[in-house]
């Protein structure tokens, strides 16, 4: 009977997303997984528990009668399994004097060196160990509890975690060389055509949603860029031009604009993300809140 089947914890946190979010898209982004992959996972939680628990309709997502239910129950569910795996580390680690910070390759190296600061400060000293990946693996291993606090760009949401904008900087567009100082405003940079890197890091992210949200085309070269130095070696060949947070620069000499939008700066936000009932939830929060006093 399909009752009887064990339940895929995944399935069960692609729902809890989408009842937040009440948006398959935005769950999907959340989770760094594609939609289809969502929409499939509850698919297979739905024929499992044997009713569906939501209805898509042109005004949105909304819960059926079923879900209604079922989803305060995979709330408490999800609840007790992320507690489980926090008192076994707060067991198994009690002199555990280390935090687990996951970074972005987008983020600059002042904000990896501040953190280093704010740590040394908290009232019990702890050592920082830093791990660079994707923002799919980041998420996870945060959901997992293999990190404890992951600094990304602030393009997309993760349900039911601890938020804190704790930097942001300048995007600026790199170009091969014109002579010109003056910022670019983004409706005239609809006129270059972008090079773009894997969307794992969050630019690729950030400069779509960016463009997208002005109602603007981004033009874009059909290659794809492996990082940032290989885009400012691809604008210097005339491939085309590139966005990126000032700190990522190789150097101030490099060919680059400002980027404005109606005259003010174009930012990009960092935040640090971490859970509330992690162990180290006080000193991630006075991590957080310290980043964010430095910027």
């Amino acid at each position: 009977m399909a009752m009887v089947d064990r339940l895929n914890p995944e399935g069960l946190r692609y729902a809890q997303a989408v009842a937040e979010t009440k948006s398959f898209s935005a769950a999907a982004r959340a989770y760094g997984v594609t939609q289809p992959a969502l929409s499939n996972g509850i698919a297979k939680l739905e024929e499992r528990l044997g009713g569906k628990l939501f209805e898509r309709s042109p005004r949105g997502v909304t819960q059926t009668a079923f879900g209604a239910r079922i989803l305060p129950l995979i709330d408490r569910a999800l609840a007790a399994l992320d507690a489980v795996t926090a008192e076994a580390r707060r067991l198994t680690e009690p002199g555990e004097r280390k935090i687990r910070m996951g970074l972005s390759p987008l983020i600059g190296s002042h904000l990896a060196a501040r953190s280093f600061s704010v740590v040394r400060d908290l009232p019990v000293p702890r050592d920082l160990v830093l791990r660079e990946a994707n923002m799919r693996d980041l998420r996870e291993g945060l959901i997992a509890g293999e990190l404890d606090v992951i600094l990304i760009p602030a393009v997309a949401a993760m349900p039911r975690f601890e938020h804190r904008v704790v930097d942001v900087e300048p995007i600026v567009v790199v170009s091969p060389e014109t002579g010109e100082d003056t910022p670019l405003e983004l409706s005239d940079a609809v006129r270059e055509q972008f090079i773009l890197v894997p969307d794992t890091c969050g630019l690729t992210t950030f400069t779509t949603q960016l463009f997208r949200s002005r109602e603007l085309p981004l033009r874009t070269y059909q290659g794809e860029a492996a990082g940032y130095q290989v885009l400012e070696d691809w604008t210097r060949l005339g491939l085309g031009s590139a966005l990126v947070p000032r700190s990522k620069l190789s150097s101030p000499d490099v060919p680059h604009r400002v980027l404005v939008d109606e005259g003010r700066e174009v930012q990009i936000s960092f935040e640090a993300v971490w859970s509330a009932d992690s162990p180290l939830a006080a000193d991630l929060t006075r991590l957080a809140d310290g980043l964010a006093a430095a910027r």
